[in-house]
This record gives structure tokens, sequence and C-alpha cells, in this order.
């Protein structure tokens, strides 16, 4: 029988000055518009293209949208959403309790530092809000997010069933 699947815990501590978001050539960054269901689709469509290729599952749009905005830790200035010409590269949604819980770029967009500049974003707005540190969870087995949050100086802090 397979043993469960496991997940890191990971931290990045928010004291000192942090790096600036690098955002790429044509990306634009903005918060999510609770009323666009235009934009909370096409971010629906990039956390299911990361899911599926992270070696996890996202719930369809009928069933995420309606309970993320019932959500008591939901907050759509901590929903970030990275576009281009082409329409949304990236994702990253956030709860107030200082923990990232989506990152999600799309395959056309990947190791263009999209996934970079959101999460020094995220950085920069729990800075901003006086957290002392922001987590996230990420499957044992997903090697690639967890070499770039190491790389942005997150640790891992625990181990656990996912």
């Amino acid at each position: 029988m397979a043993s469960p699947p496991r997940v890191l815990r990971m931290r990045k501590t928010l004291r000192g000055t942090l790096p600036e978001p690098d955002w790429p050539g044509g990306v634009r960054i903005k918060t999510l518009d609770r009323k666009d269901t235009k934009e909370a689709k096409a971010a629906h469509a990039v956390l299911a293209a990361g899911y599926w290729e992270g070696g996890g599952g996202a719930p369809g749009y009928s069933t995420w949208w309606p309970h993320l905005r019932k959500d008591p830790e939901f907050d759509p200035a901590l929903f970030f959403l990275a576009f281009d010409h082409e329409g949304c590269v990236g994702i990253v949604q956030c709860w107030t309790s200082n923990f990232i819980k989506d990152l999600a770029v799309h395959p056309r967009a990947r190791r263009r530092g999209v996934g970079t500049a959101l999460m020094l974003t995220v950085f920069e707005a729990f800075q901003a809000r006086r957290a002392p540190h922001v987590d996230l969870k990420v499957r044992e087995e997903n090697t690639v997010a967890q070499e770039l949050y190491a790389k942005l100086g997150m640790k891992v802090i625990g181990r656990e069933l996912a």
C-alpha cells in the first residue's frame, strides 16, 4: 500500500528590506475584483492548470468561486493576478492568516520570473500588514516549487499529511 502524500510547511520571515518584484516585459499585476466574473474565471483556469501539473487538483469553477468568496479568510486585496497581452499568466491567492493558499503560473509563462515576482509581491503585502512571516504548504514531490520557495528564502518548518 502506498503511503499517503505529505506536504512541507515552509515559512518566509518578513524582517528587513525585501527585494522588489522584477516583472517580465509586458506583464502587469493587479488584485482580484471580486465582482469581475471573467477575471475570476481566468484566474481559475490558471489555477487548474497549475494544480494539474503540480500533482494536485483544483475544484471546478462553480464550486471554487462561491466557496472562496464566502471564506472568512478571503480578502481580494491578497489575491494577485499577473496578465500579459494574451491574458492571465499567473495567480497567487492568500489568506488573511499570513498564509499563501495557491500559487500558479500558466505553462506558457513559466521560467520567465512570473512566480518569483508574484511571491515577492505577496511578501511586500504581508510586510505592509506588519505580519512577522508568511507560510505555505507544498507537496513533498513538487521539487520545482520547493526550489523556487527556497530561492526566495523560505525555510521548511514542518512536514505533515496532505
